[in-house]
């Protein structure tokens, strides 16, 4: 099979192009570099040329707060982007992976979202999120859609780069305790994407990893596994504006990863301490380096 993988230069990306590597796939990563999928002309082209079999869509415009002010960016990047790509698998009979959010949600109550419970994104960043859904199913059969939650990844910023840089700056911090849901480790999810696409299995699927949390006691297991004397303070999101709203429920259920056969990732722990580890042997490489 033949894929094309668009993002290489994201943190999804990248471990998505890792993986297909490493099982001896033919694939290509793309960027901005190589083609905007906000271009019509550009993106049909590029994808016609290469013809592969499959798509995993992976860029997205992911600043939540800006995209309340910039919303024809974000509005044609995960928008207009998806329809493009997914206007392009139409033309050549691929199939087309394309990654979602837990923003699509509304986010109230306490059960974890199933595949098919309504949607209702609370802002725009989510409505564009939900409108590349619709983009897509509108071109193709042949599509998955994959939403996840709070991504980290060794690419690109994420909250446990962004702990671990206040942790060696301050001895509390406060965060958010009332917004739950479940972690991402982009090089659990990869393997995941990898095994999908090769199926026929289509529709839309929830994959994160296994457990849930607020963001405080993410932060807290950060600072715990890291060795970081750091006092996490609770607050409620009233007490931490922001110019988009956040879901407080962000839990989505993998009950439809089950029914289709596929494995669930590893739990949230297990995975921040292997990403943890990944981050301390990359800086012990850089730090060899800089002494030869």
């Amino acid at each position: 099979m033949k894929i094309l993988v668009t993002g290489v230069n994201g943190q999804l990306g990248y471990d998505v192009c890792r993986v297909l590597s490493a099982r001896g796939a033919e694939y290509v990563g793309v960027d901005i570099q190589d083609f905007d999928i906000t271009d019509r002309e550009a993106t049909i082209s590029f994808i016609t040329n290469y013809h592969p079999d499959a798509v995993i869509h992976c860029s997205a415009y992911t600043a939540v707060d800006r995209a309340e002010d910039d919303k024809e960016r974000c509005q044609s990047v995960n928008v207009d982007g998806p329809r493009n790509i997914a206007e392009a698998c139409h033309r050549i009979d691929a199939k087309m992976l394309y990654i979602s959010s837990d923003y699509v949600f509304p986010g109230t109550g306490e059960k974890a979202y199933e595949v098919d419970d309504p949607t209702g994104p609370l802002g725009f960043y989510g409505e564009t999120k939900l409108g590349g859904e619709l983009a897509v199913q509108e071109w193709l059969k042949k599509f998955f859609i994959v939403r996840i939650s709070w991504v980290f990844g060794k690419n690109g910023h994420n909250f446990v780069k962004t702990m671990l840089r206040l942790g060696k700056e301050r001895e509390e911090v406060r965060v958010v305790c009332d917004q739950i849901g479940s972690p991402t480790y982009t090089v659990d999810l990869a393997p995941l994407l990898c095994d999908i696409i090769e199926t026929e299995q289509y529709g839309i699927y929830h994959a994160t990893n296994e457990g849930f949390c607020s963001w405080a006691e993410f932060a807290q297991e950060i600072f715990r596994l890291a060795g970081l004397p750091v006092k996490v303070i609770f607050i409620p999101s009233s007490e931490y504006p922001s110019k988009a709203k956040r879901p407080f429920n962000s839990r989505m259920s993998k009950d439809k990863l089950d029914q289709a056969g596929f494995n669930r990732l590893p739990d949230w722990k297990d995975a921040l301490q292997r990403y943890l580890k990944e981050i301390q042997e990359e800086q012990k490489i850089e730090k060899d380096g800089d002494r030869s």
